[in-house]
């Protein structure tokens, strides 16, 4: 019986070695179908990295954490891209992505999908309370003076939808997104450049003014024309490190 089973043991080899030879085969044929095409030297393809989790052309993923990118403000993503490879952002891919790339580079990731105008979807049903959404709309809209926190609606437009070039809108983003960025904020985890208004105002928040506030944002659709506003109506009510008192881009 051991005999037999050592027999077709090595009739099994035969078999093995074709399957090998067939994979190997393949893998020339590939070779040889893609010899001499190279892939284009454009912006476009060298930021396919980033789409992989931010979604084809920069429109968000599907998971609620990998935010839309295309159409922002292209100050404030090449801000953000600083955060990250500077450290003030923390994000372990985005930091090993961005460690080598010099500041002339950013600024040009940040331009090309600035310039991406890709429709937003419809906002999802907020599974909340009335009385949640209603006080995340009045600290949106009317912000909480006597806690001293600002209108969001005062940085980031009367529509919610940024000031260029350093101001992010607030629509067309994940409830969970905003969520973990005020949470982040508030907890020390996300930084921007000093003096850090976000951190100052999200210290402000209480857990149910973050969660009221990302659950209204979240369930507005974004406007027909959803781009960001050349100005600020007024001056912003707290000092920015990104931008200037009376609305200015600081350099960096």
């Amino acid at each position: 019986m051991h005999r037999a089973r050592t027999v077709r043991s090595f009739r099994s080899i035969p078999a093995v070695f074709v399957a090998i030879l067939a994979m190997v085969g393949a893998c020339f044929a590939a070779r040889d179908a893609y010899a001499g095409h190279t892939l284009p030297d454009t912006l476009a393809q060298r930021v396919a990295a980033c789409t992989g989790c931010h979604g084809r052309e920069g429109r968000a993923a599907p998971d609620g954490f990998h935010p839309r990118i295309a159409g922002k403000p292209a100050g404030y993503l090449y801000e953000q891209l600083l955060n990250f490879r500077d450290g003030r952002r923390r994000h372990v891919a985005m930091a090993h992505l961005l460690a080598n790339l010099d500041d002339a580079y950013l600024n040009e990731i940040a331009e090309h999908f600035a310039t991406q105008e890709i429709p937003y979807p419809a906002p999802r049903t907020a599974n909340t309370t009335a009385a949640t959404l209603a006080r995340g709309r009045s600290l949106v809209v009317d912000g909480d003076a006597a806690r001293d926190i600002p209108a969001c609606a005062a940085c980031h437009g009367e529509r919610f939808t940024g000031v260029a070039p350093a101001v992010p809108g607030l629509l067309g983003l994940p409830r969970d997104y905003l969520n973990a960025q005020l949470g982040g904020w508030k907890n020390g985890l996300r930084k921007a450049r000093a003096p850090d208004c976000m951190a100052t105002i999200a210290s402000r928040l209480s857990p149910h003014d973050i969660e009221a506030v990302s659950a209204w944002l979240s369930s507005q659709p974004v406007p027909a024309d959803g781009k960001a506003a050349t100005a600020f109506s007024t001056k912003p009510p707290i000092e920015c490190g990104s931008i200037g008192r009376d609305g200015r881009k600081v350099s960096p």
